[in-house]
């Protein structure tokens, strides 16, 4: 069993990190770091394992922990791991944005890898640090990265990400407050998203170029899920690009072709990507879901961590998500 440390597990990734690690098969939960809620119980923060763990947050960390998740704000696992130092054998998997680009790889003498699995999967399992990729950037890459691959990618992209109200974290804000939010829908940061740095960097290492992405993030009236409808003008055939699709996340385990259209209920409290495809004239529409929370973050990371230790990829995501 590898000994798992959680910094900033009052979260919303933190507690599904936790909901996942507690059940996992080969890993164990040494500490829950929190300075907030340091020497209360867990299931305060997180209500629904009552009866599931005993846990407490605590404010002492133990550098010796076989693995290190950072579920902190954007930019401050930087500061953190200027503050903290972890024994050479800890490895580290961080879920904010601080060295998702290549620019910002190295920190401190670790050098972080890039860990979406269906885009480098080899280069994760060899890997020692890991930046987890960003919700919005996962879904949209699962769309895109097969025609990436075959260099397809030329025309300008179109993309309309709509997302619940837990991707913006578990601190209250105008936009998150219920009467806001509820029987509402908005638009935010339209074209200039942070994660378009991600995506940008990935297409470009699959295909040397970079096309226009036009994204235009929404908030949904809904607590978890990312819909994303991505298209652009597309010459192959519908029966073509599916071939592609499947071939593609053949050894993906989580990613899955729909020949239905797809939704999000089919994926929440899941690590699972479901894709569909539809071709109108020369237009093709890329329509794919994930829970922005699992496959977005905690679930993401889980599957990160075991690849960066030889288990099965899968190992503790056999998540049963709820249709209703």
């Amino acid at each position: 069993m590898i000994k798992v440390g959680i910094i900033g597990g009052s979260g919303y990734t933190g507690g599904e990190l936790i909901r996942i690690l507690v059940n996992h098969p080969k890993a164990e939960i040494d500490f829950v770091y929190s300075t907030t809620k340091s020497g209360k119980s867990v299931t305060e923060a997180h209500e629904d394992l009552l009866g599931t763990t005993d846990l407490k947050f605590t404010d002492n960390i133990n550098p010796e922990v076989d693995v290190l998740f950072l579920c902190l704000g954007h930019g401050n696992s930087t500061s953190f791991l200027d503050k903290h130092q972890f024994a050479d054998h800890t490895k580290i998997i961080d879920l904010s944005n601080d060295f998702r680009l290549q620019k910002d790889a190295t920190h401190n003498g670790r050098t972080f890898v890039y860990g979406l699995p269906e885009l480098q999967k080899e280069a994760i399992a060899n890997a020692k640090n890991i930046a987890n990729p960003g919700c919005f950037a996962t879904g949209i890459q699962l769309a895109l990265l097969p025609l990436a691959k075959e260099k397809l990618l030329s025309d300008d992209i179109h993309i309309n990400a709509i997302t619940g109200s837990t991707g913006a974290g578990v601190s209250p804000s105008a936009t998150s407050h219920f009467s806001w939010r509820n029987n509402n829908i908005s638009w935010y940061k339209p074209f200039t998203h942070q994660h378009l740095g991600e995506i940008n960097q990935s297409i470009e290492q699959l295909q040397n170029s970079q096309p226009n992405i036009f994204m235009l993030p929404q908030r949904g009236n809904f607590t978890k899920g990312i819909f994303v409808t991505s298209y652009m003008k597309f010459e192959n055939s519908l029966e073509e690009t599916w071939n592609l699709y499947k071939d593609y996340y053949v050894t993906d385990p989580f990613t899955h072709i729909s020949n239905k259209e797809v939704h999000l209920k089919q994926v929440i409290n899941t690590n699972h990507c479901f894709i569909h495809l539809h071709k109108h004239e020369d237009v093709l529409l890329i329509t794919s879901v994930i829970d922005n929370l699992i496959k977005g973050a905690s679930g993401q990371a889980v599957q990160n961590m075991n690849l960066l230790f030889g288990f099965e990829e899968s190992d503790g995501l056999k998540l049963k998500g709820s249709y209703f």
